[in-house]
């Protein structure tokens, strides 16, 4: 537990008159903390990782500073807050000062442009940053869209923002299958996708815009938490969490096993009018195709979805995907430049084996080879045969201004600092 309280922290209140969260500047009184080694989580040789700040329950996605300070929403507010703003004033690798703003829970946080943009999980919000990308009024947020659809079930609000004024928002469908009610048929077309199962563009500078002032830029993917702009390709990389168990409705035709290896979690790059085929078709990564949803006359055996997007990427069933980070940073060793990494929320209860960040090597802006596991057992306990609860849940990933990685638990609320030491 981290006890030490930074001088300026205490002197916030005298400083208000800045009009903005400051306290970089300000000497910290406190001694220089050793960072503590996060107990049994595994990276490669020359990686070690550290505890950066904890309590902090809710966890979900951050973003970094070019000043090094780490903003943090929370899916569950903390003292009324659900945004935090951590800051370490000495460079010890330690969080000593943390700031809460803003009322509402949520996901999505990003910074860009001298802003920084939250969502809730029905709308989305930006604080303007001064010079140090501090935010100057943490009472006054401008609403930039409200009124996207949140039933409580699969309802983050994933952002991201191009380079050209778009901010990108994930509307999850909190249904799985697209069923008729009361029998295990589809509905067709599926009007769900009218509102949810995809990917929603609205300006990000223009305040007040409902949901229906937004554009649908890529339809067909049932949840994508995990979203984020590729600045090497210029496009959007979007992190699909696939439909529940098959065998529920359609025993005769899928077993318990199949349906916990089937459908792949999948990572696509996104372009306007592109479509993931759900909830029609779902990805198969044993037979490494497309193929029919049962509702939609699949039986394991049909293919589909001949115009649908085709992954860049496929991972294991229900490892749900949260967070993906292209890593751009030259702390890391070379082959790392550019190539994304990911976290892993979920686990596949066949394969015992999930909670875990893993890296995927990138050339000329697509994968070029198999995920590799890169920072493992934040379950801290053994998934084959459990002796206890799951520990910790990587959800966030962000890319400090050193190039080292921030990985946030929405569990027990760690989050977690992944260095490389150079020889």
């Amino acid at each position: 537990m981290i006890k030490r309280v930074a001088f300026g922290t205490l002197a916030m209140a005298g400083l208000s008159t800045l009009g903005a969260f400051t306290g970089s500047f300000l000497p910290s009184t406190g001694p220089v903390d050793t960072p503590k080694l996060a107990a049994g989580i595994t990276v490669p040789a020359g990686f070690t990782t550290t505890i950066y700040a904890e309590e902090l329950d809710g966890a979900r996605h951050m973003a970094v500073s070019k000043g090094g300070d780490v903003f943090v929403r929370l899916s569950k507010p903390k003292d009324g807050k659900g945004t935090y703003r951590l800051r370490d004033t000495n460079g010890d690798g330690v969080m000593d000062e943390k700031t809460g703003f803003g009322d509402f829970k949520g996901t999505g946080v990003f910074i860009k442009n001298g802003f920084l943009y939250t969502s809730s999980n029905s709308g989305i919000y930006r604080y303007k940053l001064n010079a140090k990308e501090e935010v100057i009024n943490p009472d006054a947020p401008e609403t930039i869209v409200t009124g996207l659809v949140d039933t409580g079930r699969d309802n983050a609000k994933s952002i991201a923002l191009d380079d050209k004024g778009n901010i990108y928002v994930n509307v999850g469908s909190p249904n799985d299958a697209c069923r008729e009610t009361g029998t295990g048929k589809g509905m067709m077309p599926c009007t769900l996708l009218d509102t949810v199962g995809g990917i929603w563009r609205f300006r990000a500078d223009v305040q007040n815009q409902t949901r229906k002032d937004g554009f649908r830029y890529a339809t067909g993917l049932k949840n994508s938490v995990g979203i984020n702009w590729n600045n090497q390709t210029n496009s959007l990389f979007v992190l699909q969490h696939g439909r529940g168990q098959f065998h529920d409705f359609y025993p005769e035709l899928f077993t318990p096993q199949q349906s916990a290896l089937l459908p792949a979690e999948t990572m696509y790059e996104v372009h306007e009018g592109d479509d993931g085929g759900w909830p029609y078709v779902y990805y198969d990564p044993i037979q490494k195709k497309k193929m029919l949803n049962p509702e939609y006359g699949g039986d394991g055996k049909k293919t589909g979805g001949e115009k649908a997007l085709n992954p860049v990427a496929a991972f294991p069933a229900h490892f749900a995907p949260n967070a993906v980070v292209f890593y751009t940073g030259t702390m890391f060793p070379a082959r790392y430049k550019n190539g994304a990494f990911v976290a892993f929320h979920g686990q596949n209860s066949e394969m015992k084996k999930g909670y875990f960040v893993a890296f995927i090597p990138f050339k000329n802006g697509k994968p070029s080879g198999p995920y590799e596991v890169f920072a493992d057992n934040f379950a801290g306990v053994d998934l084959a045969q459990p002796d206890g609860p799951v520990q910790h849940r990587p959800c966030g990933l962000a890319q400090g201004p050193d190039g080292s990685l921030y990985v946030s638990d929405d569990l027990n609320g760690t989050i977690y600092r992944i260095a490389f030491q150079k020889k």
